[in-house]
């Protein structure tokens, strides 16, 4: 027989203040009492602080998951470069064709679209790569993450140390590598007041502006300044460049891999340059540049959604493990692009935060085996995306918490109110 005793809970309102859920089971000869802490998230509900281990995790998982083939990695990457091909060389001959100038002008953009699908598709693949998730040779992983990740103005070396120790760290305040919110306290002095009522509620159009900015400039602004993540007030912006060997982000050992990084991308600025005159600017355009940008854009999206949402905690450094920080994700559906062309990671990243090695092609068969470890902790969220993304935008401005477990809030009246003490 057991029961179950509520004790201390927090009712919305309470602005995420702690609450501590007792269960007791009553046997014949003792009792057992746990204590497990819970917080109040955006929308009013008890979250609850996940209390397995990782060995719960990784024991769920079927060996054969961590098995990685080269030639099947190799071969989704041949895919996404046939796609491309195949997309430019019919794209490009035929709509010149269009008489109709509007239509040729929707005809092209949805050409570079579907360019930029697939590019995003070969940067997920670069990403593997820098897990060691693509093969069992570092060097084969390397080489192709260096040449995918340089074509997009992406530094591999650079993106796969910060990311690593984003890994490493997810969910924790003062150690996760991007992503990082906004403290309450920060939040306020960013708006130069003195407490949360004297923030004016941002507009709508405000929220649009700034989901533009960040969709558009997203991630370069963030490999140039490290915008988003640990701040390193002593050093300038471009001091704490993914692109400066001599950046707080990295260690003195990766220096020369942060420069081969930097190579990559000059590699590519020339590539670039020679491709717009030996064929013409234009084709360098919409072939590269454009494709370019929607992979900015795609980037930031997926990242951006997998690891912001109004249920998602935060921890302080006295609550933060690498099992809660990994389940402080959150899993979405982008339907047949998500799984096909997006290499299911958006579908799959709770998993890929837990065992970041599983190469994508296993990812469902080891998230649905950890799913039934995490139970109410595994996240999902299943509505449009680009729905999401505006309902994210809006009611994730900063987060708030005492017992070490921090959630989100907002001045825009959505949800819970956040506290109005002074700071």
């Amino acid at each position: 027989m057991s029961a179950t005793f509520v004790s201390g809970s927090s009712v919305p309102g309470d602005s995420g203040d702690s609450s501590e859920v007792r269960t007791t089971k009553v046997g014949n000869v003792a009792s057992l009492s746990q204590v497990q802490k819970t917080a109040i998230d955006t929308h009013g509900n008890v979250f609850k602080v996940p209390d397995y281990t990782i060995k719960d995790i990784l024991s769920a998982i079927p060996k054969h998951c961590y098995e990685r083939s080269l030639v099947r990695s190799l071969g989704y990457v041949a895919r996404d470069i046939i796609c491309m091909t195949i997309i430019g060389n019919v794209g490009y001959r035929l709509i010149p064709l269009v008489e109709s100038q509007a239509i040729r002008f929707v005809l092209w953009n949805v050409y570079a679209y579907c360019l930029g699908l697939f590019a995003f598709g070969l940067w997920i693949l670069a990403h593997e790569c820098g897990h060691g998730a693509f093969s069992d040779y570092t060097w084969v992983n390397d080489t192709v993450g260096w040449i995918l990740h340089s074509y997009l103005l992406v530094p591999y070396f650079s993106w796969k140390f910060s990311h690593g120790k984003h890994h490493k760290a997810t969910g924790h305040l003062t150690r996760d590598m991007v992503f990082v919110p906004y403290t309450k306290e920060e939040y306020v002095e960013m708006k130069g007041k003195s407490v949360i009522s004297e923030v004016a509620e941002e507009t709508p159009i405000m929220s649009f502006l700034t989901l533009i900015f960040q969709q558009i400039g997203g991630l370069h602004f963030y490999l140039l300044t490290n915008a988003t993540g640990q701040p390193h007030p002593e050093y300038s912006a471009l001091g704490r460049s993914h692109f400066n060997p001599s950046s707080p982000i990295f260690e003195k050992k990766e220096y020369w891999y942060i420069v081969l990084s930097d190579i990559g991308m000059l590699c590519t600025f020339a590539l670039v340059y020679w491709w717009s005159k030996t064929f013409s600017a234009w084709s360098a355009f919409i072939n590269w540049f454009v494709p370019f940008m929607w992979v900015n854009h795609w980037l930031v999206f997926v990242t951006f959604l997998q690891h912001t949402d109004p249920t998602m905690p935060h921890y302080d450094d006295s609550e933060w493990t690498f099992a809660k920080g990994a389940a402080a994700t959150i899993d979405r559906n982008f339907g047949f692009v998500g799984q096909h062309i997006f290499h299911d990671i958006i579908e799959t990243h709770v998993l890929h935060h837990y065992v970041s090695r599983i190469p994508f092609y296993n990812a469902r068969e080891a998230s649905a085996a950890i799913q039934k470890v995490m139970g109410e902790h595994y996240r999902y969220e299943g509505e449009n995306m680009w729905l999401s993304l505006w309902k994210v935008i809006r009611s994730c401005q900063f987060v708030e918490g005492d017992n070490g477990v921090r959630m989100y809030r907002n001045v825009n009246g959505i949800g819970i109110k956040p506290t109005d003490s002074k700071l």
